[in-house]
């Protein structure tokens, strides 16, 4: 089996409706996201997926959320705009158009902090 991954960021604003501590107040972060797909063959010239590929998939999903207010956005009209839930919100779109019969998503990391990150993988 052979696992790839790229990282990236965006930036973003947020409220935790519910929480019990300062991230129910507006906030921003600089989110860190790494996305990882895997598969178990390589093409002809010994790549899973081009990075490229990958890239410009990633960079047309975040182009809906970077410098925007989390809350606004339609994928959160009925949840917090967590980590974990945009973890699985990436893992969940760019599967949709990144799987193939050669590779899939495997799991998706967001990192609202160095030392915070939430990641969601389906078994």
């Amino acid at each position: 089996m052979y696992e790839i991954s790229i990282r990236t960021h965006f930036s973003a604003a947020h409220r935790l409706i519910g929480h019990q501590g300062v991230c129910a107040n507006f906030h921003g972060h600089n989110w860190e996201i790494e996305i990882f797909l895997k598969g178990p063959t390589l093409d002809s010239i010994g790549i899973l997926v081009d990075f490229k590929v990958v890239k410009e998939a990633v960079q047309e999903v975040l182009s809906g959320l970077d410098h925007a207010d989390l809350n606004q956005h339609p994928s959160f009209a009925i949840q917090n705009p967590t980590s974990e839930n945009i973890a699985r919100l990436l893992f969940e779109d760019l599967g949709r158009r990144l799987n193939t019969e050669q590779s899939r998503i495997s799991k998706v990391r967001a990192s609202e902090s160095p030392n915070s990150s939430a990641t969601y993988w389906e078994e």
